[in-house]
């Protein structure tokens, strides 16, 4: 398969820069974590900066909104021109309808400059609250990741944001719209009548009382349909990724259940919602077409008792429908309002979250020796039993260290404490003589490579996966990691080699042939520190043997950390420590250890 690539036209050019949107990221996260930050403020500081390009768009939208103010006078003047004929007639028409046409010819340069300007700063704000969601989740710890679903994350990346441009929308044009209109209409108003103004203001209390009954209810069901909705998300991308479990097992009918479960749930939390606005939609709606009426009758009567001119009917009742229209079209936005402030704090819960990796001010490591001390290391996560207590462990620079024990009995944590990926509870992790909580973690896993248990590939060529993090990679480098990692046969066999495409997981490979990948990609990064987690249990035998010759050539004179439970892959560590309930209980060579007739001994026979 053929690398797709995409193919922008030249008369397309891009108005944002990647360092614009930059610049705002860190902005939005410092605004997420001000203690005792509204929602109301949080979205005008995101716009804070854009106050020039927001007033030019608005003042252009005055323009080209201009006609629908006018419109209303100008039917009024026609109408009584022709009703109150004198000798002016025909000048008072073509000077109305030159009016309307100027201003009606004149929407459309201001329409699209009212646009062009508004879209600047919406598109940007947008793009940099997205960008600054995915600089926060990298910076957020590994324990944040296992516990907020990716699901979840997703919506609030995609729909989230989308919900508060939304908001953004209605702020930024249909309030200044709604402000100008019910300006003009009073000012009007205002300065023909007194007592068609005063029927006017009686929309304010009815407005405001409306406004109230229904506000908490709306907020209430707008977040319900909001985590409904993520958890569902979260759990539809967990069916995905167990299709074929799933499928092995022929539980199809028990995730179908599960998921139509949760999708009803939505349903009916949408449902609700849907209903609550409509009950709201049509409350004031019907409210407001009553004072419609009563306002025509009332200027009907006016002009019968001589008081208004006829044509002034139109105006008033063209005034009073866009106040009407304008105090419901508030009322109505209050639903998309709720939403948005929902999406505000939804969107805070990645990026005022503070679990993060913080490497300001610490110690970089530009040289690796590779040499670790576990110092009366304890470990639990919360609420839950320790799974090491107070483990005592030296790892000699460029030494291979296997690490064997039952299931639970810490390996993989021991791992993820030399990555960096937990913090000991109690206790010290030593680097070069330098405590794990010093130390400029970034800078250290530059010198480090992982191969995991299950491997991680994404969709792209076999090439972009090998050379990830070391896209300066030459062709014989590459050609070399393949070989160390016994796949230039395999590569061999492909119409387009190394740039061939994967499907997602990289589901057209095998399992032995994803691990060897996940091998050649910690290669090519010629490593001071390989951490191996069951890296050859997805391989057969004779592959195995293959990947061994070449794990055990990657390994000389690096630190060297295996997780592994096959003999053939610990028998030529230069050590092996034997864990159980939390503490190394043996450490020596596999000729030291089966001759003390210990744990790993019973562990070998047992096996």
């Amino acid at each position: 398969m053929n690398k797709e690539k995409t193919h922008i036209p030249a008369s397309q050019k891009d108005v944002f820069t990647d360092e614009e949107v930059i610049a705002l990221e860190q902005d939005f996260i410092d605004t997420y974590l001000m203690k005792g930050t509204s929602s109301w403020r949080i979205l005008f500081r995101m716009y804070r900066r854009f106050w020039r390009e927001l007033l030019i768009s608005m003042l252009f939208y005055i323009v080209k909104n201009s006609p629908v103010l006018v419109l209303p006078i100008v039917t009024s003047n026609i109408i009584n021109a022709v009703t109150y004929p004198d000798g002016n007639v025909v000048a008072k028409l073509l000077i109305n309808i030159g009016v309307m046409m100027f201003l009606l010819l004149l929407n459309i340069p201001t329409h699209m400059l009212f646009v062009r300007y508004h879209s600047l700063v919406i598109r940007r704000v947008e793009a940099a609250l997205r960008g600054a969601m995915v600089r926060k989740l990298q910076q957020l710890s590994i324990r944040f990741h296992r516990e907020m679903q990716s699901g979840r994350i997703q919506s609030k990346l995609m729909r989230d944001v989308e919900t508060v441009q939304a908001l953004s929308n209605q702020i930024f044009t249909t309030i200044p719209s709604l402000i100008i209109n019910m300006t003009t209409a009073l000012v009007v108003v205002t300065t023909m009548n007194l007592g068609v103004f005063a029927f006017f203001l009686l929309c304010v209390p009815v407005a405001g009382f409306t406004t109230f009954a229904f506000r908490k209810k709306l907020r209430q069901y707008n977040h319900e349909f909001r985590q409904r909705t993520e958890y569902t998300s979260a759990g539809l991308m967990d069916m995905v990724e167990m299709t074929e479990i799933t499928r092995a097992h022929a539980l199809e009918n028990r995730e179908i259940k599960k998921m139509t479960s949760r999708l009803s749930e939505v349903a009916n939390s949408g449902y609700r919602l849907d209903m609550i606005q409509a009950l709201f939609g049509a409350c004031h709606w019907v409210v407001f077409s009553v004072f419609q009426l009563l306002c025509l009758s009332f200027s009907a009567f006016l002009a019968y008792r001589g008081d208004i001119l006829v044509g002034d009917i139109s105006l008033y009742q063209s005034y009073f429908s866009s106040l009407t229209s304008e105090v419901a079209m508030i009322i109505g936005m209050l639903p998309t309002i709720t939403k948005g402030f929902e999406s505000i704090s939804s969107i805070g819960e990645i990026l005022s979250a503070r679990d993060i990796e913080d490497n300001e001010g610490k110690i970089k490591m530009p040289i690796l020796r590779g040499e670790y001390d576990f110092r009366g290391v304890t470990f639990h996560y919360e609420d839950e039993l320790p799974i090491l207590r107070g483990l005592d462990l030296h790892v000699k620079a460029g030494e291979t260290i296997a690490i064997v024990g039952e299931s639970g009995s810490g390996k993989t944590t021991i791992l993820n404490l030399v990555i960096g990926f937990h913090k000991a509870v109690s206790g010290e992790v030593l680097i070069d003589g330098k405590n794990i909580e010093d130390i400029d973690l970034h800078s250290y896993r530059s010198h480090i490579a992982i191969v995991p248990q299950n491997s991680v590939l994404f969709t792209g060529t076999i090439r972009d996966n090998i050379t990830y993090g070391v896209p300066n990679a030459t062709e014989e480098t590459i050609r070399a990691a393949l070989e160390a990692a016994r796949l230039s046969d395999f590569i061999a066999t492909l119409p387009n080699g190394v740039d061939t495409m994967l499907e997602e997981h990289g589901a057209n490979l095998s399992g032995g042939q994803r691990q060897r990948l996940s091998i050649a990609r910690a290669i090519i990064r010629d490593p001071d520190v390989i951490i191996l987690d069951e890296a050859t249990s997805a391989l057969d035998s004779i592959s195995e043997k293959e990947i061994q010759k070449a794990i055990n050539n990657m390994a000389k004179n690096r630190t060297t950390f295996i997780v592994a439970h096959r003999l053939s892959t610990i028998r030529n560590a230069d050590r092996i420590a034997v864990l159980k309930d939390g503490v190394c209980v043996e450490i020596g060579t596999y000729e030291e250890l089966m001759a003390k007739e210990g744990e790993f001994y019973r562990m070998q026979t047992v096996v």
